[in-house]
């Protein structure tokens, strides 16, 4: 195993957790703050409270996703078999669902490539890591 692939991949997992950790709090614990619900496209506070049950729950799917793969990272020098399942099932769901706001969303371009290019990244090195 290739270690300088290994933490290059691992920093980009970290980096895609933190991401998902931050946009948990955005949707659910700032969410009802008119600059939270901006960055999301929402125009009025009328339409950020219809939507705050969903943009709740989503944030605690983005948690989650975040907290997963940042275990996994973080449980690289204990069990290196679970970590990298705990880092792939994470970081894999990041990209899948990048992939699933660009296909159905063109227009959100811009936060599906921020939202699944790192794990992507991280993915792709961990891998190579290995096979190397």
């Amino acid at each position: 195993m290739n270690a300088a692939l290994l933490v290059i991949g691992s920093i980009f997992v970290v980096l895609a957790s933190a991401l998902h950790v931050y946009i948990f709090v955005l949707e659910s614990i700032t969410w009802s703050v008119p600059r939270t619900w901006r960055i999301f496209g929402v125009a009025s506070q009328a339409d950020a409270d219809v939507i705050k049950p969903m943009a709740f729950n989503q944030g605690f799917y983005n948690l989650f996703l975040g907290l997963g793969a940042g275990i996994g990272v973080a449980l690289l020098a204990v069990n290196e078999s679970a970590a990298l399942a705990l880092a792939f099932l994470g970081a894999g769901s990041m990209v899948l669902a990048a992939l699933v706001l660009l296909s159905s969303s063109p227009a959100n371009r811009r936060p599906a490539l921020a939202q699944g290019v790192p794990p992507f990244i991280g993915i792709a090195l961990i891998l190579a890591s290995i096979a190397a």
